[in-house]
């Protein structure tokens, strides 16, 4: 696989960075490291005495972030975690207060393109989805233990399918004669179920999206979690910190908005996105995968 397909750009890098100034000794920390791309835009900012805690469910993506990063010269920890732990991890480490997090919610292509993963509906692999392996459910044992309805609901609670229903009905047919155990025989089973005879225009995405991320939620317990790190922030932040949270769909951005919109509403919060940031039409063309991306800022109220 030649390095291009497993390369990361991380998404509305050099907005975030204009929007945000960190002290030289400041304290970041970064929820979902990934490969490291937006932690070392601020750590070329911070100095000896700044700190940057990476956070991150994938052990492969927390050794590419410490290559990447060990060169700069604030402190640098990254541990094998989920962000909902975050205000554990923080107090760990005797941190008490924090100038920055950070929340990039979306997969890298890393990620997408791991076998192991099973995140792609355009190659076929073992159908997993977890991110974190320490996770004991798999998208192979929702899709072919769960119930009829149990399966079209969460379909359409996490994935926004009007056709839930009827995937459903398609997947649990497909089932009785095989276990469904690869993406490819996934993403085939709902291409039948939502192909209309004599249509021939191309779809805007793939008929297996919504689906596919309808499971990876629930195989990963996402919103929960999201939920859990936004709880946490504002008693982790300090006077005048922010938190910034990059979202790929809407079920994420909504969770955000309302939060930060609460969060206001006490005195908690300033907001300082008032619509959400998106990528600009140039980056897009260079990162397709920044298109549904938006990014929305708060500041703890001084």
């Amino acid at each position: 696989m030649n390095a291009s397909a497993v390369e990361h750009i991380p998404v509305l890098a050099e907005t975030l960075a204009e929007q945000i100034n960190l002290p030289p000794d400041g304290v970041m920390v970064d929820a979902t490291i990934g490969q490291g791309g937006h932690s070392f835009l601020f750590g070329q900012t911070l100095g000896p005495e700044g700190l940057i805690l990476g956070l991150d469910m994938d052990k492969d993506s927390i050794r590419r972030a410490q290559l990447k990063l060990k060169d700069l010269a604030c402190k640098i920890i990254l541990l094998h975690s989920n962000f909902s732990q975050i205000s554990e991890q923080v107090h760990k480490q005797g941190i008490e207060k924090v100038d920055f997090i950070l929340a990039d919610l979306g997969l890298c292509s890393a990620q997408l393109t791991n076998v192991e993963m099973g995140l792609s509906f355009l190659h076929d692999m073992p159908l997993d989805m977890r991110i974190d392996k320490r996770l004991k459910t798999t998208a192979a044992d929702i899709v072919n233990k769960a119930d009829e309805k149990s399966l079209a609901d969460l379909i359409y609670k996490f994935g926004q399918d009007r056709a839930s229903r009827r995937i459903a009905r398609f997947i649990v047919h497909h089932r009785r004669g095989e276990p469904i155990t690869t993406t490819g025989q996934l993403a085939a089973i709902i291409c039948r179920a939502l192909s209309k005879p004599g249509r021939k225009r191309r779809a805007r995405i793939h008929p297996a999206t919504r689906t596919f991320q309808a499971l990876r939620i629930a195989v990963n317990n996402e919103l929960e979690n999201l939920a859990e790190l936004l709880a946490s922030a504002p008693k982790l932040l300090k006077r005048n910190g922010y938190i910034a949270v990059i979202s790929f769909h809407s079920l994420e951005d909504r969770l955000v908005k309302n939060d930060f919109r609460q969060n206001k509403k006490d005195g908690i919060y300033r907001i300082i996105t008032k619509k959400p940031i998106v990528p600009s039409r140039q980056e897009i063309v260079g990162n397709r995968r920044a298109r549904s991306a938006k990014l929305r800022i708060a500041q703890l109220s001084s």
